[in-house]
């Protein structure tokens, strides 16, 4: 995948997605541009994690057109999108309890040239160091969220998909991993989040798409985010 600045490196146009029956997604458009960070919005059930699921092609079916850079993928498999360097971090955070903190880092598979090393995933997370020999059970919800963060930097992925990955943390993991966002962009990576917790995405977001019952209701810069917060308390309650 391209890591040179500027330029849209993904696109989803009229974008329907299901599972079984259920008709989730309806007619989903948005873009991101290299080095952005976009956060959707929306409550609960409107679709923003089946949003990155589709990405992914991990939704039971999906329609229209998903362009990664420059590549139509809407009909190719989840593991072949994933190797054009795409990472992945569910709400679940899906650690192997009976690892240690060092090999849940060292588990997954390269999807890309140019994955972080030990060291430099240690100095932008000094605790999972400090714990790299604790089985993932021991691990705190927060250690385990930076160990789920960490272990997709590992992979080489460029565009990054996070998935609520600041719910139920203490304020000082979630500084934390404010600060790993701000690194990674400065670091050339593409973040597309879908969060719940305003106070933590709204500073980090260069762009936002706010969603309700499977659809795309307003996309707006940062800049205007002071002028659309009466919409935003409107779809949110924020």
């Amino acid at each position: 995948m391209a890591t040179s600045a500027g330029g849209e490196l993904l696109r989803l146009a009229g974008v329907h997605a299901y599972y079984g029956e259920s008709h989730i997604l309806h007619g989903v458009d948005l873009s991101v541009n290299r080095g952005e960070v976009v956060t959707l919005l929306g409550r609960n059930g409107s679709g923003r994690t089946t949003t990155l699921k589709a990405i992914l092609g991990l939704v039971g079916r999906r329609t229209g057109s998903i362009m990664i850079d420059g590549v139509e993928t809407v009909n190719r498999p989840s593991h072949a999108i994933a190797r054009m360097g795409i990472g992945y971090c569910p709400e679940e955070r899906g650690i192997f309890a009976s690892l240690s903190c060092e090999e849940n880092l060292l588990l997954p598979p390269e999807v890309a040239g140019g994955g972080m090393g030990l060291d430099e995933i240690y100095s932008m997370f000094p605790n999972l160091k400090e714990r790299r020999a604790s089985q993932g059970t021991r691990l705190s919800g927060g250690e385990q969220q930076m160990l789920a963060v960490a272990r997709i930097l590992r992979t080489g992925a460029k565009l990054l998909l996070f998935d609520e990955i600041s719910e139920g943390l203490a304020p000082v993991i979630v500084q934390t991993l404010a600060r790993m966002i701000r690194t990674l962009r400065e670091k050339g990576f593409t973040i597309v989040m879908v969060e719940q917790n305003f106070r933590f995405a709204a500073p980090l977001a260069d762009r936002f798409y706010v969603m309700e019952h499977g659809k795309i209701v307003a996309a707006f810069p940062a800049a205007q985010l002071d002028d659309r917060m009466g919409m935003l308390r409107e779809y949110l309650g924020v």
